[in-house]
């Protein structure tokens, strides 16, 4: 089993700030190998009917784990019970010393079966696809091997491109996870949809342009975003703005959750040096994602079509502008000179895959942070 550590070291420290965790990510992420390679817990796959049957009344189940020292327990597929959030808010509450991790394919409020979130409870935690340090978890560094089989660890193992994986991932994501949590009708359209968001990863989001392809109105198609979006399959990058009239203040981007699964909707079974640079955008967000554990990323677009690919502006904090380029050379500072004039204050960075050690320029008076994925996550975790 895949010693994945900084994954074990986020559900750890989360422990210590909450009894009660909520392990969220796509189905076949990981999120079953990594709770059983915790230490010292007892696992519970709650599919199973006999496991449902045992708790059934949920004192008599947190019982069995009640001491001064504290059990930790895994509850795997916990959508499956009956009434998931009343057991999660008894162990909360009244069995503090119990550390539980739930986990589940969607955000907690997308299941009508939990009719309490816990908010003030619980911790959530996201398994995102594979990050820059999966990959030296796996032994496995090749960039563009992740980038052509994605970040789905099964998929990324795989020698050979699991083409057909692909199409049986997403004809069992609407069959279990859109129909348990949504029942949304006219699967046809529904994929339709998800794969011309695979297609154009990326790219500005206008609904009315998917209604006529899809065959259903544009409220659906807005219904069938969100349903994708709490389910972390696609993320909706809005953009950010000081409702200036030179800049974009609607139109949100919309990006597929892995590049295993934007090379197959594209039919890319091989990579071009053109393609690398897109991809490695879509990495970036991914460890975006996983460093913060939030989606409170933007992007910045001007009318004139200047735009910044990544804003990191977190409350209280000036905002950093990301930039994602394969290589360093590619860097030209005309975007961000453009963005800087507007917004002066914070930071400036270009990640870039050949960096091997991190140094800054300064660029048309602007400086600039050339900096490896290893450099942006120190400058996204800093307190």
């Amino acid at each position: 089993m895949i010693n994945r550590k900084n994954w074990k070291k986020l559900v750890e420290s989360a422990w210590k700030r909450k009894s009660v965790i909520w392990l969220a990510g796509v189905r076949r992420v990981g999120k079953t190998c990594l709770t059983q390679s915790l230490n010292n817990v007892e696992y519970f796959d709650c599919e199973l009917p006999r496991v449902r049957q045992i708790m059934e009344d949920p004192q008599d189940f947190w019982d069995n784990f009640d001491s001064p020292n504290g059990k930790r327990v895994i509850l795997d597929e916990i959508h499956c019970l009956d009434n998931p959030s009343q057991l999660l808010k008894i162990a909360a509450d009244h069995y503090p010393a119990v550390r539980v991790l739930a986990t589940g394919s969607s955000t907690l409020g997308a299941s009508g079966k939990f009719r309490d979130t816990l908010a003030g409870r619980k911790t959530n935690l996201w398994l995102t696809s594979m990050t820059q340090a999966d990959l030296d978890d796996f032994g496995k560094t090749d960039l563009k091997h992740r980038f052509l089989h994605g970040g789905l660890p099964p998929f990324f193992l795989a020698d050979e491109l699991p083409e057909r994986d692909y199409q049986e991932w997403m004809d069992a994501y609407w069959a279990k996870d859109i129909q348990e949590l949504f029942r949304l009708e006219r699967r046809g359209a529904f994929l339709k949809f998800a794969e011309l968001l695979m297609v154009q990863s990326g790219g500005m989001f206008q609904a009315q342009s998917f209604a006529q392809p899809c065959g259903v109105s544009q409220p659906t198609i807005t219904n069938y975003l969100r349903a994708l979006e709490e389910t972390f399959v696609v993320h909706v990058i809005r953009p950010f703005h000081s409702r200036r009239s030179k800049e974009i203040v609607s139109a949100p981007k919309v990006y597929a959750f892995d590049t295993g699964f934007v090379c197959y909707y594209r039919g890319w079974t091989s990579l071009r040096d053109k393609d690398l640079g897109d991809l490695w955008e879509h990495f970036v967000l991914n460890e975006i994602f996983a460093a913060t554990q939030c989606r409170t990323v933007n992007y910045w677009r001007d009318k004139r079509k200047h735009e910044i690919d990544f804003i990191w502006a977190p409350r209280g904090r000036a905002p950093l502008a990301i930039e994602c380029k394969w290589s360093v050379g590619e860097f030209n500072p005309g975007t961000l000179r453009s963005f800087r004039q507007l917004h002066p204050d914070g930071d400036n960075v270009v990640v870039a895959h050949d960096v091997d050690r991190p140094f800054k320029r300064t660029c048309d008076g602007m400086v600039v942070h050339f900096e490896n994925l290893e450099g942006l996550v120190r400058r996204l975790t800093v307190s």
